[in-house]
């Protein structure tokens, strides 16, 4: 959609919602119509709606004034975007939106969510079938919900068909950013991307965020010792054979007890360990590629280098630039 007409867009908002999955999208929709209107008419027009109307509690403790659903009633909306956020560990998804979404789903262009917003969509039946994103913290609570969804939890934001979804928080501007692309072109995308300081194309996923090993969470478990043996001895030649004789089992025994407990195999499980015990070495220390590699038992630096592009989607020097003190400070050393 190149040509300059005004589209409607409709967040929906709630109580204890995350203020940026609001603002970030907000922002960016209103920067690219500032930016780029002139004398024309708006890009966008934004509607901050919620079920009652009236003033809103995120979870930031900043109040947001809303209008009513109610009062949209006739109004033609181009796209809507579900924000995420919740108050504790399960997701509320109101009633009263999730019939709202229900009866404006046919009637809009887009339907969108920004990080838990997906649970919203999902409460409607809009994401059966679909390949959906969310916050990579909340992939297991939603497939637990919606087992017909395929979640992609590394993806930073999906396009499938008419819906939209994003990971958590800010990649909710990363989504943005591409509806703009998609409905004014590249140019008037970048130039809202380069206002915001923003990449108008993030490198690499969600994985960046969340590389933690899983089967260390599970406290209690039966290989919580072999676990921290593991971690302790990366260096070595972690084979199942070599692994079930730390346990004091037999391999075959040992492989099929262990991805029956942990859902994963021995090999993934140190695969995930060595990752996060180079993650761990780039973001606290200075240590050179070749060491890190040959501390972690990737032996060589190309091995290290092709299991961040491969897992991470990028390279060890740029997880290190963005989670590390030391980036500028060992330049040199790739």
């Amino acid at each position: 959609m190149s040509s300059k007409q005004t589209l409607r867009v409709v967040l929906l908002a709630y109580d204890d919602m995350n203020l940026l999955d609001l603002s970030g999208p907000l922002q960016a929709l209103v920067t690219a119509s500032k930016r780029h209107s002139g004398n024309g008419p708006a890009l966008y027009e934004t509607i901050v709606a919620s079920a009652d109307g009236g003033l809103i509690s995120t979870s930031a403790g900043l109040p947001v004034m809303t209008v009513a659903i109610a009062t949209l009633e006739g109004l033609a909306i181009d796209t809507l975007i579900a924000v995420g956020g919740c108050k504790g560990q399960e997701y509320y998804a109101p009633p009263a939106l999730v019939d709202w979404i229900v009866r404006q789903t046919p009637k809009v262009r887009r339907l969108c969510s920004v990080c838990t917003g997906a649970f919203l969509l999902a409460a409607a039946g809009q994401l059966d079938g679909k390949r959906v994103a969310t916050h990579w913290e909340w992939v297991e609570r939603l497939h637990k919900l919606h087992p017909n969804i395929d979640i992609d939890a590394d993806k930073i934001f999906i396009k499938d068909g008419s819906i939209w979804t994003s990971a958590g928080v800010s990649a909710g501007i990363d989504l943005t950013l591409a509806l703009i692309e998609e409905d004014y072109g590249h140019h008037v995308a970048i130039e809202t991307a380069r206002q915001l300081v923003m990449f108008i194309k993030r490198t690499g996923g969600q994985s960046q965020f969340s590389v933690p090993l899983a089967a260390q969470a599970q406290q209690g478990g039966r290989f919580d010792e072999l676990h921290a043996w593991v971690a302790a001895n990366l260096r070595e030649t972690l084979t199942v054979e070599r692994l079930a004789e730390q346990a004091g089992m037999t391999p075959r025994t040992f492989a099929r007890s262990y991805a029956a407990q942990l859902g994963r195999t021995p090999a993934r499980m140190v695969e995930a360990m060595r990752l996060e015990a180079a993650c761990s070495a780039l973001e606290k220390t200075a240590l050179p590629l070749k060491t890190i590699a040959a501390n972690t038992g990737y032996v060589e630096e190309q091995n290290l280098r092709r299991v961040f592009q491969r897992q991470l989607g990028v390279s060890p020097g740029q997880y290190r630039s963005r989670f590390s003190g030391h980036g500028t400070a060992v330049q040199s050393l790739y």
